[in-house]
């Protein structure tokens, strides 16, 4: 028996297997393990959509708050600014200042202006609205995800479906408490605005209905703390969350939790020149609508950081901060379909599972024995490391095993004889043919060899595509076929080639064929 590196590489390889696969198949608290999908372990399901419409209005806001920063920094005196019916309207009191102004507005990529005697309005292109129609969905999946990631769930999925859809599943969600929680982090819009008071009219604001509020180019926002409390708030905000770079929960004087958040750079020069300009009067912090707190001025505030205070449970600022971190939504989400699978079902799933790919395991095991001899005995050698090197791969990746990844598992199996089938009716050719064993076996692997790689090729292809434009499941089934096909390329191709060359010297010398290769040498 002669050691070789390719029995070198397989005893490396099954250590390997073994080693990183462990912690999955005992389900040790230690060490990386498989995540099993949602339709393994149970866990939430919903659809969502997407009110893309409402993402025009967000960004007309938007850019209503730009010009009044603009036009306040640059002593530029304005009247009825507004942004409504899908423009944003406004007089320019000082027409001296149109060149400016003009200047400015070019800048604002995605509107039409026009403007005459000194009224202008600004609308978005019909190219600007789809693109922002688009975004605002690709934005909701991204800032989904973030969110989820940072909630601590393993592996979630969050898809886009159609044009305005997104599909979540989230494995491990079990009790109506984690799903309650898990919902609300998902759907809160979090999005945070700075509005002034209107103090001329701020003590009438609990008499004031929508209507007049409006006359006065003003909103009511409801006390976050006290429901029945109005708050009469100037239309257009100072600056919005888009402007935020941070949130984190911190602790007040009274250790109650709050939520500390940071501006970049241009959010704390318009904070700053607008508390700079408003010192004594009062400044609202508004989040989702409703208004947490708002606190008199008492001189500029520079450095571009402040505070949400509120009622809060440890827990709800803990969210809370997540959701402002990641972003606020474009435009509202909401539920479209919801339903649990309970764990019990995964269970039964995992059971069935098991029960096809040991069966399919042990047909083929059965009959590579009964055809092949012991050659059919090496090759299940192979599919069984290579069983183990998938499972590995997959916990060290932290890879999602779901219901279609077990499936590819079980039709990896029989790919992974596949190569050894090709591999050994090779070598029996060459034993007919009347070559040497050596001989035999190197000419079979050679001939053997580029089918079995324009094979394994186009499957690995075809694994990427499905992968790439695939979602959920069947990146599930193309995740687990591909490392099987890897994997079977070091076992089925190197590993068995060297176990042939360790027992070399024995076959030549016995020469019995129908036990190593399952033919006498006229053939069987």
């Amino acid at each position: 028996m002669k050691l070789n590196y390719r029995v070198v590489l397989l005893i490396f390889a099954t250590i390997f297997g073994l080693v990183f696969s462990l912690p999955s198949l005992t389900q040790s608290q230690s060490g990386a393990k498989v995540t099993l999908g949602l339709d393994l372990q149970g866990g939430l399901h919903m659809l969502l959509g997407v009110k893309t419409e409402e993402a025009l209005t967000s960004q007309l806001k938007s850019i209503a708050s730009g010009v009044k920063h603009f036009t306040e920094h640059n002593d530029i005196l304005l009247d009825g600014l507004s942004a409504s019916n899908d423009v944003v309207t406004f007089e320019l009191l000082d027409e001296d200042d149109a060149v400016v102004m003009d200047e400015y507005l070019k800048k604002v990529e995605g509107t039409v202006v026009h403007s005459a005697k000194g009224q202008y309005s600004l609308a978005m292109t019909p190219a600007a609205i789809e693109k922002l129609k688009v975004q605002s969905v690709d934005q909701a999946i991204e800032t989904i995800r973030n969110r989820l990631d940072q909630f601590g769930l393993s592996e979630p999925t969050v898809a886009k479906q159609g044009v305005d859809k997104i599909l979540v599943e989230l494995p491990g969600i079990k009790t109506p408490q984690e799903e309650q929680r898990a919902r609300e982090l998902i759907s809160r819009a979090a999005k945070l605005e700075m509005m002034a008071i209107d103090e001329d009219r701020a003590m009438r604001a609990n008499e004031m209905t929508e209507m007049e509020a409006v006359g006065f180019e003003d909103k009511l926002l409801e006390d976050a703390l006290e429901p029945k409390t109005k708050h009469l708030v100037h239309e257009i905000a100072i600056l919005d969350g888009t402007m935020l770079t941070d949130a984190q929960v911190g602790y007040d004087q009274n250790n109650r939790p709050v939520i500390n958040f940071s501006l970049n750079s241009e959010g704390a020069q318009i904070f700053g020149d607008f508390t700079g300009k408003n010192v004594g009067k009062r400044l609202a912090i508004v989040l989702d609508g409703k208004v947490y707190s708002a606190p008199v001025i008492n001189e500029r505030i520079g450095g571009g950081s402040g505070q949400i205070s509120g009622n809060y449970t440890t827990e709800e600022a803990n969210d809370l901060s997540i959701a402002l971190r990641s972003g606020a939504l474009l435009a509202p989400i909401y539920m479209m379909e919801k339903r649990s699978v309970g764990p019990s079902l995964g269970a039964d799933s995992i059971r069935a599972s098991l029960l096809a790919l040991i069966s399919g395991f042990v047909l083929v095991i059965i009959f590579m024995m009964f055809y092949y001899g012991l050659a059919g005995v090496i090759a299940n050698l192979a599919v069984v490391i290579n069983l183990f090197i998938i499972l590995a791969m997959m916990s060290l990746l932290g890879a999602t095993l779901t219901l279609p990844g077990m499936a590819g598992i079980v039709l990896h199996i029989g790919l992974a004889v596949d190569a050894n089938i090709i591999i050994n009716e090779r070598v029996r050719e060459q034993l007919r043919l009347g070559s040497s064993t050596a001989n035999a076996i190197k000419e079979g692997y050679a001939k053997a060899m580029r089918a079995i790689l324009d094979s394994n090729v186009t499957q690995i292809i075809a694994c990427t595509i499905l992968y790439i434009y695939g979602t959920g499941a069947v990146k599930g089934f193309a995740v687990t076929l591909s490392m099987g096909i890897l994997a079977s390329m070091l076992t089925a191709i190197v590993g068995t080639y060297g176990i042939y060359q360790l027992f070399m010297d024995r076959i030549e010398k016995n020469k019995n064929y129908a036990l190593w290769f399952g033919m006498t040498r006229k053939g069987k």
